[in-house]
This record gives C-alpha cells, sequence and structure tokens, in this order.
C-alpha cells in the first residue's frame, strides 16, 4: 500500500475552479476521498499561488485537478516538495503540466477515457440526424414540409447502408466505430496513422488512408488531437473530395479543418456541417456559419456537462483507490503520450 512518508495515510487536494467542485463532488464524493486520504483543510482550493497555503502545500502529496487547475509550473511545485501524483478528475491534462512537472517525476493520470462517453453518444446522435439532414432541414425556413420535393436539395435522407468516415482511432474514435455498428449495413472507414490495422478492424473499422476515405463518406467525423502536424489537416483539398451533401462532423479540436474552406464549401450547398468546436472558437459573431441552415454549431457541448461530470470524479478516485494501493495506474498519461493526444 503507498502510503506516506512518516507512514500515514497520504496527504491530498482538490484544486480546480469552484464552479467544476461544486458539480463533480458531492457528499458521497467526498466521502469516498476522505477514505482514501487525509484531507486536512482546506479540502478544495482554486488558487495555488494563495500565500496562506504554504503550510498545506508543503505537505501534499497528490492533487485531484480539473477545470480551472493553475499550470504546474516550477515555482508552485516548490512549494510541494513532496508531490508525487496529479489525478485529473478532467480530460486532456495540457494546461497542467510542464517541463519541470515531468522532470520531478511526477505521475499524472487523466479522466479522458470516461469524457469520451458523451462526447461519443453526442457524435452518434450528430451522424445519425445527418443521415436524415434533420437539423438542416429543421433550421431552413424554406423547406415545404408538405412537399418532400422542397428537401431533395439536402440530398438522399437515409441512414442505411451509409459509410462514415472517422478521422482518429481516439479515445472518442474507438467508440464512434462501435456506436455504428448499429446502424443496418453501414461501413466504418478508420484513417488513423498511429493506430494499429487489427485494432481498427476489431472495433468494427477498416482502416483506410485519408485520401482513399474522403471520396467515398456519407459523413465524415473527426476526433484527431489538435497537434501543429494535424493543424488544418482537413483543408480546402480534402473537403473538396467529399462527396457533395456529405456532413463534416467536428467534436474533437476546431484546428482540425480550415474554416474558411469550410465556409465556402457550405455557402455553396454543397456539404453539411455540424461543429461543436470551431477554429477561432467561438467564431466572429459575422460567421457566415451561423446563418446557413446546412450548418448546426454547438457551443462545445459534446464533452461532460452537469451530471456527467461526475463520472470523471469517480475515474480519478478509482486511481487514487488504486494508487493507495499500490495497483497499476489504469489511465496513467507520460510525457511521451503528449505527442500523440490532446
Amino acid at each position: 500500500m503507498t502510503v506516506s512518508i512518516d507512514g500515514s495515510r497520504l496527504a491530498a487536494l482538490v484544486v480546480m475552479d469552484r464552479d467544476a467542485f461544486d458539480r463533480q463532488f458531492d457528499e458521497t464524493r467526498l466521502a469516498r476521498l476522505g477514505g482514501l486520504a487525509c484531507l486536512p483543510d482546506p479540502i478544495f482550493v482554486d488558487d495555488l499561488d494563495d500565500p496562506a497555503l504554504e503550510r498545506r502545500l508543503a505537505e501534499v502529496e497528490v492533487l485531484l485537478t480539473g477545470w480551472g487547475a493553475p499550470c504546474l509550473d516550477a515555482a508552485r511545485l516548490d512549494r510541494m516538495p513532496r508531490l508525487r501524483a496529479m489525478l485529473h478528475c478532467a480530460g486532456s491534462v495540457r494546461p497542467q503540466v510542464s517541463e519541470e512537472f515531468w522532470r520531478r517525476g511526477i505521475r499524472a493520470t487523466s479522466a479522458a477515457e470516461a469524457n469520451a462517453v458523451p462526447v461519443a453518444e453526442y457524435t452518434f446522435a450528430a451522424l445519425v440526424l445527418a443521415g436524415k439532414k434533420a437539423p438542416f432541414i429543421a433550421a431552413d425556413p424554406a423547406v415545404r414540409r408538405d412537399d418532400s420535393r422542397s428537401i431533395g436539395r439536402y440530398g438522399e435522407l437515409s441512414n442505411e447502408g451509409r459509410t462514415i468516415g472517422v478521422v482518429g482511432f481516439s479515445r472518442v474514435g474507438r467508440r464512434v466505430v462501435q456506436l455504428v455498428r448499429q446502424l443496418h449495413e453501414a461501413t466504418c472507414l478508420v484513417a488513423d496513422p498511429v493506430a494499429g490495422p487489427e485494432d481498427i478492424r476489431a472495433a468494427g473499422g477498416v482502416p483506410v488512408p485519408l485520401e482513399e476515405m474522403l471520396p467515398r463518406v456519407d459523413v465524415l467525423t473527426l476526433h484527431a488531437p489538435a497537434l501543429p502536424s494535424t493543424r488544418g489537416m482537413i483543408g480546402a483539398e480534402q473537403l473538396a473530395a467529399l462527396p457533395p451533401h456529405a456532413t463534416v462532423i467536428n467534436t474533437a479540436r476546431g484546428a482540425l479543418v480550415d474554416t474558411a474552406a469550410l465556409e465556402r464549401e457550405c455557402a455553396s450547398g454543397r456539404l453539411n456541417a455540424i461543429l461543436d468546436v470551431t477554429d477561432p472558437e467561438p467564431l466572429p459573431v459575422d460567421s457566415v456559419l451561423y446563418r446557413l441552415p446546412n450548418v448546426m454549431v454547438t457551443p462545445h457541448l459534446a464533452g461532460s456537462l452537469g451530471s456527467e461530470t461526475k463520472r470523471m470524479t469517480d475515474a480519478a478516485l478509482d486511481e487514487l483507490e488504486r494508487y493507495v494501493s499500490g495497483e497499476p495506474l489504469r489511465f496513467e498519461v507520460t510525457r511521451d503520450d503528449m505527442r500523440f493526444s490532446a
């Protein structure tokens, strides 16, 4: 069992903004945390730079972090000499970790796997609605709902035998591939230069290069990380390769798509889009994407919200339980992981 240096229970501290703490830590979860670790006052802080925390930070060994937690740079880490692990109650740890964090050998885990659940659910719902062109028809004031010919310009309205293209066999991408199997006679193509073809096939996908995928899909859904190598990966050339009436779904990162090129394709009526993320985010108020009926823009709703966020708290507490029991961590994040993940 992992214990403090002096043999007592590990001292833990929750670090995130107040709204996140109130959402994610109810009485049940606070009780579970208290059963796993020592929790001197205060249990929760949203400012690691507060001089009044000197003694508390000097004792802390495990941080449970979340939205609003600051970067753990050298100056902050100097105030936490006993820190051994950061268990993140949210997705990406990029905003919290630093080179000094890794240099000191501090361990990190992420609840990104738990956060992938609602994103995949949202994506699957979006691609089913895209098959029927439902968001676009509903938003089109010119549609005569008693005349089916007036909706013909949106293409075929069907989820039968569709070809879905998944870019990025990530935590979310893998779940989307599995969900697509519910659609009758659907084909799910997957483009990911890092993922193993056997893993893709086992999930129900067909591995293909991106350039081969694009001309074949009815829906293109993006699940790649935001890295220098992926910025603008869906640009004018890639969008032009998509068939007429195809729908682009982005629940990953706005920077994966060339916004100006997407604006042109959607304004022409050739392509449709469902965008939960954009570049920039939010879009300028005068963006044409807000005004087009064949584009649905939502303000980053796909990820964990409301009661969904407690799933991430549970994932972090599961990791804490493994940590204090000396068991292997299930969702540990390393410096090398940062090269390929969000």
